[in-house]
């Protein structure tokens, strides 16, 4: 069968997975990323799939609706999952990468396949049908002008952080341990800055009277709840934080034998372990506070900064009001994809350009759309994004907290209940590929 060529508009996460998923299909694709030639106010290289703010792809458990997320784009045929996997980097029971590594593979699938032709320009109009719009929540103010008056609605806009990156080499090892919570000390995944009960006090006091970027005031009030800077976290608690990014719990500090008062843990940037980040302290501080302020951080009064934390414009779509369940425009062969609809996370983002790509996919061969069981991590995460009765409508990562409860009676702890949830889940959407065999081919063939 010949198609005509799919538009994919931004090569971020999820529009590299789709450009990716149709072009596997057959399907020739026209992969538009502004950048270098229009830079973003948050991105640092070209690169495809560029990690802006953690490295992290969050939890692998079974019994997490994160690590169910893959394990249900690895029965899909995710290419970018595979890529993540490829560039680990040590990280306990979460999936995360070495960025550049990660990014550089991405590129490198898309530079290897003849069906995709990657343009580096602007795009500041919606492009002629069928197109798949993935231009990220940093996408240019053109065409975000172009979005709104193609779904119109209202314009809705959320704030996200980024936390401070540290050079490893510069980083006290007599003072920071290895171990990851409840391990054993020296073999963990994460480094961990102690506190005591006094450096706690001091380091909070400075973190809430540190100078910060100074907001718009159409920038205000706009922060989503899971990016939260650490300073706003901790303006709600004196010990907000200690139970929060900060819990000491499951640590022991080799240089007193106890649980410290508080504790910050640092995750690799990369396979070498040249650059650590600061878990769950992304910041709205200006460059010259962070310094002050984390280098009262004990193990790091001598560290060297290769990023600071940084506060950007995210924008995003109201979905629920203006797409269909298979995020398209009513009536329209144009599709969005990625954080532009809500779906907050890298792997959602992912997994949304893989169904973009899989509905479009559909849409060309007049098969009936992909309609995944909403038991699912990622089908329960699209039927509220997608639910018209959806409320003040704001991003989401995926969480149990959206899949129909079960009904079979037993009453179960929340591990085992979220156990038997992933189970489910996975039951239901092996059920679903079977019957849909223009999928599961495919979905085989791309193993």
């Amino acid at each position: 069968m010949q198609f005509d060529t799919v538009t994919v508009v931004g090569g971020g996460l999820a529009g590299s997975e789709c450009a990716l998923s149709l072009a596997r299909r057959g399907v020739p694709v026209r992969l538009i990323e502004m950048r270098p030639k229009t830079p973003s106010p948050a991105h640092a290289t070209d690169g495809l799939a560029e990690l802006v703010c953690s490295n992290s792809f969050k939890s692998t458990r079974f019994e997490s609706a994160a690590g169910l997320l893959k394990m249900e784009l690895e029965r899909m045929g995710s290419v970018l999952l595979s890529c993540a996997r490829e560039a680990a980097v040590p990280a306990g029971g979460a999936l995360a990468v070495d960025r550049e590594q990660f990014s550089r593979l991405v590129g490198e699938r898309v530079a290897a396949e003849p069906l995709i032709e990657l343009v580096r320009e602007e795009v500041t109009e919606i492009p002629d049908e069928p197109c798949v719009i993935a231009a990220g929540p940093l996408c240019s103010p053109a065409l975000s002008s172009s979005i709104h008056g193609l779904v119109g609605g209202h314009s809705l806009s959320f704030f996200d952080a980024a936390a401070p990156i540290v050079d490893a080499s510069t980083i006290d090892r007599s003072v920071l341990f290895s171990q990851s919570r409840y391990g054993d000390e020296g073999t963990g995944d994460y480094l961990n800055a102690p506190f005591s009960k006094d450096e706690y006090d001091a380091f909070i006091d400075a973190l809430v009277s540190a100078d910060r970027v100074v907001l718009h005031d159409f920038e205000k009030g706009g922060l989503f709840q899971a990016c939260q800077p650490a300073e706003e976290v901790a303006r709600t608690g004196r010990d907000a934080l200690r139970f929060g990014a900060m819990k000491p719990v499951g640590l022991t500090d080799p240089r007193t034998g106890r649980r410290p008062w508080a504790a910050i843990q640092l995750r690799a940037e990369n396979r070498e372990g040249t650059a650590y980040n600061l878990v769950g302290f992304q910041t709205n501080l200006t460059f010259s506070e962070q310094k002050r302020v984390f280098h009262m951080v004990p193990g790091l009064e001598e560290a060297e900064f290769f990023r600071f934390g940084v506060m950007h414009r995210n924008t995003f779509i109201d979905s629920p009001h203006v797409l269909d369940r298979t995020f398209a425009v009513p009536g329209r062969h144009v599709r969005f994809a990625g954080q532009i609809t809500g779906t907050e996370g890298y792997t959602e983002a992912i997994a949304s350009g893989l169904l973009a790509a899989l509905n479009t996919y559909a849409e060309l061969c007049g098969e009936a759309p992909v309609s995944l069981p909403r038991t699912g991590a990622l089908g329960s995460l699209v039927a509220y994004a997608t639910d018209p009765a959806t409320e003040n409508y704001q991003p989401m990562h995926v969480n149990f907290g959206l899949v129909p409860p079960l009904d079979d009676g037993i009453k179960r702890g929340k591990r085992d209940r979220y156990h038997a949830y992933a189970e489910r889940a996975l039951r239901d959407l092996d059920r679903y590929l079977v019957t849909r065999g223009d999928l599961r081919i495919r979905t085989e063939r791309l193993a």
